[in-house]
């Protein structure tokens, strides 16, 4: 077979739309109880079951703990700050989607519907536990006998076993005001999804309030239902104030003490003119081990992190690490740690490196730590690699020094407890989760994802001078040399997510299909992704769209001079997100490159994004806007000559439906021809099956159109 015919493998978009990009079906929230007998994890029923359920790994069987259908709860309306909650997770299924446990892992709970269950996982059914209304995060106290949760906006504890003594730990005092939930920049840019924890001891907890008072509403409206209201959303636009967080020691009796926090950093490090503000504005990480509460704080330009130790009875502070940045402190997951006798676990740069370091030990050199697993008396468990494309287990012991836990060619992670280890391996062969006990393979945990109908076929390149990782997607059905291809760029290009890896994913086989329909698709990981060290993230500091998309011409360039079928005078690009910011930056600058581009939900506007995650990069708009007018689409509308797709999901409330709009009112207003798909009722996430599925069809129409083939 020499040429395409329509539509290769045409039921993959249904498929991929279906299996929610083949995530239902997979086990993940791994849960090791201390002693290593016990497993627990959510999965959904099958790769097309949307609902989860709580299941336990024991003795190398897997039991099925909750499932909400054999509950009778069906899950029904979900409270707005659980909706909130799942969708800056970006959890798509329904049912059972996380759980808390007690410290011995033997009783866990969940919410479904605002509801409260609970369940021992040595046997017996599970159990409503009534609360006093819709409740969110449900934490059981450290001996399981109480259960935390935040039902409108306030802290309440409840008895676990039978819902009794339900009390208020925290009320709001106003309208605006939450306490032990996670504010919009925390959970979306900062990871901190989390908002109370109690201590070992079960008497107290340390409370997360937040205040939103001063951060901007804005409205997001239903276009396609006129009748329905618009729903308000405090959201903390880049420049503007963002919402106060302050920490508390609430205890059981209801006797609260706040926590003292610093006011601002010293300034010393900053580059000369930079914008620099030093308040500590960001609560970045809060907890309660056994040497005590702790928390850690960032500074509004990102540029000085402490981390505190807290006294629970005066609530006084003092730090026990300080790390600075001239352009950011990187903020990686699991950290900061303590381990079981008290030595820092922490993070930071050495050698253009971001490393870690236990004690004084630091871990060697050329080891890119990705995140910080945790930590089993005093041996520490994290990931991180020497090749940016593959991520590996490793741990630390301070007998045995550093070594790594996983071999396979591909990404990893793990969760641990006692001796036992749960194995997560993507690799080029599939996708396994592994039991491990004493560093023995003991079992697995089934994987019931759907098989895509296309098998990716990536070619692994090293591009040009820079060595930029990339994958080269070529049509099953073609021969070197029968005829030449149009090119689709497929990245994402932006800080903290990486394609290029060996690793299997959806993003390999969404590539595949668009190959099988005649295209060849190329994915590169250039500079502002992680992995590469310091310099390569940073690389984007002040200006988030010139190396980036040199990255991606070079690439281009590179990989058509190793594969001559390439036709570089029809070149399409398509990405999501900051994929799809890159799209349209690589046909407003270089149509002498690219010839058509399609865009999904992108950040046109970088004025209209949260501040800790603009300002990492931008600084302030009002101190240096250059920067923002440079890296933002809409002042540069006037130099589009090629075809361009934009799409958006208008209930998008992260990046919002504005971004495309106004890009859109600026490329009419210069008279420059182009298309908007506008999604009604989606999110970031476009998780309707026939909107998702039509979505792939009308990309692959709009660039065969537009590129000819």
């Amino acid at each position: 077979m020499t040429a395409a015919t329509p539509l290769q493998v045409p039921g993959f978009p249904a498929q991929f739309a279906r299996t929610h990009r083949f995530s239902l079906g997979v086990p993940g929230e791994f849960t090791v109880s201390p002693d290593g007998r016990r497993v627990l994890f959510v999965r959904t029923g099958s790769g097309t079951d949307p609902v989860g359920r709580l299941w336990l790994y024991e003795d190398g069987t897997e039991r099925l703990l909750a499932d909400p259908s054999a509950l009778g709860a069906a899950e029904g309306e979900v409270p707005e700050a659980e909706r909130v909650r799942r969708e800056r997770a970006r959890v798509t299924s329904g049912g059972v989607t996380g759980y808390a446990v007690d410290r011995h892992a033997r009783v866990a709970v969940f919410a479904l519907g605002g509801a409260v269950w609970a369940v021992c996982t040595g046997g017996g059914a599970p159990w409503r536990v009534p609360t006093a209304g819709p409740a969110v995060d449900p934490r059981p106290s450290p001996d399981g006998s109480l259960v935390a949760y935040v039902t409108e906006g306030a802290l309440r504890v409840v008895r676990t076993a039978d819902g009794a003594e339900d009390r208020a730990l925290a009320v709001p005092e106003g309208p605006e005001v939450t306490y032990g939930l996670s504010d919009h920049v925390s959970a979306e840019s900062i990871g901190r999804t989390r908002g109370h924890w109690w201590s070992p001891h079960g008497d107290a907890l340390l409370v997360a309030r937040t205040d939103h008072a001063r951060v901007g509403r804005w409205y997001l409206t239903d276009p396609a239902d006129p009748a329905k209201p618009p729903r308000a959303v405090r959201y903390p636009a880049a420049g503007t104030s963002n919402a106060e967080v302050s920490l508390h020691v609430v205890r059981l009796d209801g006797r609260r003490t706040p926590v003292r926090m610093p006011e601002a950093a010293d300034a010393d490090g900053h580059p000369p003119g930079a914008w620099t503000d030093t308040r500590f504005e960001y609560v970045t990480a809060a907890g309660w081990d056994a040497t005590g509460p702790f928390a850690e704080v960032q500074t509004r330009d990102q540029r000085t992190v402490q981390w505190l130790a807290v006294d629970p009875a005066t609530g006084g502070t003092h730090p026990l690490a300080v790390r600075r940045d001239p352009a950011w402190v990187a903020l990686a997951p699991g950290v900061p740690l303590r381990t079981a006798g008290g030595a820092p676990v922490l993070t930071g740069v050495r050698d253009d490196v971001r490393g870690l370091r236990v004690g004084d030990v630091p871990s060697p050199p050329g080891l890119h730590v990705r995140a910080v697993l945790g930590a089993v008396g005093e041996r520490v468990w994290f990931t991180a690699g020497e090749d940016p494309a593959e991520t590996h287990v490793w741990a630390y012991d301070p007998e045995g020094g550093f070594a790594r836990v996983s071999h396979e060619p591909g990404g990893h992670t793990a969760a641990v407890g006692g001796d036992t280890m749960v194995l997560d391996s993507r690799t080029p062969g599939g996708h396994t989760v592994t039991v491990l006990h004493g560093g023995e393979p003991a079992g697995r945990i089934a994987v019931r994802a759907a098989t895509p109908l296309v098998t990716p076929r990536p070619a692994h390149l090293s591009l040009g001078a820079r060595r930029l990782r990339a994958h080269l997607h070529l049509p099953s059905w073609h021969r070197p040399g029968s005829g030449r291809l149009p090119v689709l760029l497929s990245p994402y290009g932006g800080h903290g997510v990486q394609l290029a890896v060996r690793a299997g994913g959806w993003h390999g086989a969404v590539a595949q299909w668009f190959a099988e329909q005649g295209f060849a698709v190329l994915i590169t990981d250039g500079r502002g992704t992680p992995g590469r060290g310091r310099a390569w993230e940073t690389a984007v500091h002040g200006d988030r769209l010139t190396a980036p998309l040199e990255d991606q011409v070079d690439a281009l360039h590179a990989a058509a001079g190793r594969c001559p079928d390439l036709d570089l005078g029809r070149v399409g690009i398509r990405g999501w997100s900051y994929g799809g910011y890159l799209a349209i930056g690589a046909v407003l600058h270089r149509p002498d490159v690219f010839h058509a581009a399609v865009a999904g939900a992108a950040p046109t506007d970088r004025r209209l994004y949260d501040t800790h995650w603009e300002e990492r990069f931008l600084g302030h708009p009002d101190v240096l806007p250059e920067q923002y007018d440079r890296s933002s689409h809409v002042p540069h509308a006037h130099l589009l000559t090629r075809p361009l797709l934009l799409v958006h999901g208008l209930a998008d409330d992260n990046v919002v439906a504005a971004h495309t709009l106004r890009l859109s009112a600026a490329l009419l207003a210069a008279g420059r021809p182009h298309s908007v798909l506008p999604l009604p009722g989606a999110t970031h996430q476009v998780t309707r099956e026939d909107m998702a599925s039509g979505l792939l069809t009308a990309e692959v129409e709009f660039l065969r159109g537009s590129l000819g083939g």
